[in-house]
């Protein structure tokens, strides 16, 4: 069964640094597409940070390029997410995101973290 444990998250004033680490548990590196990190603030939809790719590209939403940086771990099967220059909307619960199967015989899905609160003071 695909876990993933995330880590980090905590209250920061604006034009601060945190790091989210996710650790992904039950899945070998081979069965992965790809991990990365989502959010949401109250009343808004979930919405994409960054992504990175089994080949390493990443993706980033708009709001977070130039700021925030993603990078994953093979060998322990983690992805770090490195925000900086926080902003207060930048405040979200933010989850961890694995695209992969558990094994060569089942489907593609998503698998999501618990989350993690991130805020930031003004």
């Amino acid at each position: 069964q695909v876990q993933l444990v995330e880590s980090g998250g905590g209250l920061v004033q604006a034009g601060g640094s945190l790091r989210l680490s996710c650790a992904a548990s039950g899945i070998i590196i081979a069965n992965i597409n790809s991990m990365g990190w989502y959010r949401q603030a109250p009343g808004k939809q979930r919405e994409l940070v960054a992504i990175v790719s089994n080949v390493g590209s990443t993706n980033y939403g708009n709001s977070v390029k130039g700021r925030f940086t993603i990078s994953r771990d093979n060998a322990k099967n983690t992805v770090d997410l490195q925000m900086n220059s926080l902003k207060p909307e930048d405040t979200a619960v933010y989850y961890c995101n694995l695209d992969g199967r558990e094994g060569i015989t089942k489907p593609v899905r998503l698998y999501w973290g618990q989350g993690t609160q991130v805020t930031v003071s003004s």
